[in-house]
């Protein structure tokens, strides 16, 4: 038998998203915490709960309550979106299915620039919203918020990040979220804030 220590067994962490780009980011979010992380494809396929909830902290609290009774396990989950000054707030907690039911990121980039079109860039202002919601297995729960302020370009530019970032421009900068790479983004946008605050309460968990 090895003689080597071993450690403490992590707890399992559950991220609560069918979205794969949202996963791999908040696994990159989440590294090096004294918690097994873990996303959907660890788990057997189950249906989504429908996000159909009015505001960010509904939604996430929704997804993060049903996969972490689900399973049985810790869960955290994050309903995200855009919300732009000339659009009356959308698209919102619609952010996903602007451009419909089975929409592509460029389906729903297409539309929100189309919506914006002879909008001047002084008015194209936007934010960028990440509500976390972290879920024990027996239902009690803490949320956190992350909000980045910037403005929506005229054309998609950058091929990195997914969504929303190649239309994207954060306050501060000329690049979108799509030209300035992960770096950037996990440093200033509304999902690192969200999970930095997370991590920060995780931390006084025992």
């Amino acid at each position: 038998m090895s003689q080597e220590s071993v450690g403490p067994v992590k707890r399992p962490l559950l991220i609560g998203s069918g979205n794969k780009d949202k996963a791999a980011e908040l696994t990159e979010l989440l590294a090096g915490m004294p918690w097994e992380v873990k996303t959907l494809a660890d788990f057997p396929n189950v249906p989504e709960p429908a996000e159909d909830g009015e505001t960010f902290d509904v939604n996430a609290l929704k997804k993060a309550h049903y996969y972490a009774a689900r399973f049985g396990v810790w869960c955290v989950a994050d309903d995200s979106g855009l919300i732009v000054d000339a659009l009356d707030g959308a698209p919102g907690v619609h952010s996903a299915r602007y451009a419909g039911g089975k929409c592509t990121y460029a389906d729903n980039n297409a539309k929100l620039l189309e919506a914006l079109e002879g909008v001047p860039e002084a008015a194209r202002t936007a934010r960028f919203v990440c509500c976390a919601a972290l879920v024990d297995p027996v239902g009690n729960s803490h949320v956190e918020t992350g909000t980045v302020s910037g403005r929506i370009a005229t054309s998609p530019r950058g091929g990195g990040g997914f969504g929303y970032d190649p239309v994207f421009i954060p306050e501060g900068y000329e690049e979108t979220f799509g030209e300035l790479g992960l770096e950037i983004k996990q440093t200033i946008g509304h999902r690192a804030q969200a999970f930095r605050k997370i991590r920060t309460y995780m931390e006084t968990l025992q």
